[in-house]
């Protein structure tokens, strides 16, 4: 028997199986269309296999107060066809097993945590940057939760003094994913970031509104890690940008662990989320 895994992006679900090791044995690769279609080819991989439970890490916003009416549904997302789908009660529909359900970024912060570079910490912080960005947080081994899960994404950031661009959010413009998100860089320039690598001034800007974030997260969490992913991250140059900008707004206020140490990379790489759903549908009862 096996361990599966979804980890469900608003472009791609990723869908897996391990042995108890938490080995990946197969894997592949869906586009996120409608929930029925992609569903189906979900479903459909996991037949062949004989399941022991599923770790479920999807984009949201979702309901994860257990208590609730709508638990388990995917909310108020603005991804076509799966604004308050119920995902989870389709997957226990179709598959009679322990079931974990939370956030891809909660998975991927607990991936993180448990097997790449917060390993060896009490607590952390996992920010994925790249179509939207959100954040997940591990304290004393626990997902942080409560009413809801954390968005991240959207705290309100201080416009620079010399971007002029609204932001992207239709709900907020000036919040962190409206003015640092891929499709923000994109609409700032005109230009993906992969074609902006060489422009300087976008990463100083982004690292601006990145660093912003990291203290606000820092003064209020204090985690032992931050952890930055997703695919704006692939830009390698902001790290220096980011842990500058952080040590500038921080002014010696409060300490925290080197910056070289405490502002990483995932350990794990593009991974994280996929094995953080494995680890937690492994501990499903």
């Amino acid at each position: 028997m096996y361990y599966g895994a979804i980890e469900a992006g608003g472009t791609k679900f990723v869908c897996a199986i391990s042995n108890d090791q938490l080995e990946v044995i197969e894997r592949i690769s869906i586009p996120t269309t409608t929930p029925h279609e992609t569903l189906n080819q979900v479903f459909t991989f996991f037949d062949q296999f004989s399941l022991k439970s599923i770790g479920i890490g999807t984009f949201g916003p979702i309901d994860v107060n257990k208590n609730s009416e709508t638990y388990g549904f995917v909310t108020s997302t603005p991804k076509p066809g799966w604004s308050h789908f119920n995902f989870l009660g389709a997957v226990k529909e179709r598959f009679n097993v322990p079931i974990a359900w939370t956030t891809d970024v909660n998975a991927a912060a607990y991936g993180e945590y448990q097997k790449g570079n917060a390993k060896d910490n009490k607590s952390c912080l996992y920010l994925t940057v790249g179509t939207g960005i959100g954040g997940g947080a591990i304290i004393n081994g626990e997902i942080l939760e409560g009413f809801g899960h954390p968005e991240m994404g959207h705290i309100l950031v201080r416009p620079h003094e010399n971007d002029s661009y609204r932001g992207k959010c239709p709900y907020h413009h000036n919040c962190l994913e409206g003015l640092a998100s891929g499709p923000a860089i994109e609409g700032r320039y005109g230009k993906k970031g992969f074609e902006l690598e060489t422009e300087d001034e976008v990463w100083e800007l982004e690292a601006y509104y990145l660093a912003q974030a990291l203290v606000d997260y820092t003064v209020i969490l204090r985690p032992e890690k931050i952890i930055l992913g997703g695919g704006v991250m692939k830009q390698k140059q902001l790290f220096p940008l980011i842990r500058n900008e952080f040590a500038k707004i921080m002014n010696s206020y409060l300490p925290t662990p080197d910056l070289n140490q405490y502002i990483v990379s995932p350990g794990l790489g593009d991974n994280a989320g996929i094995i953080g759903c494995l680890l937690l549908g492994s501990a499903q009862k």
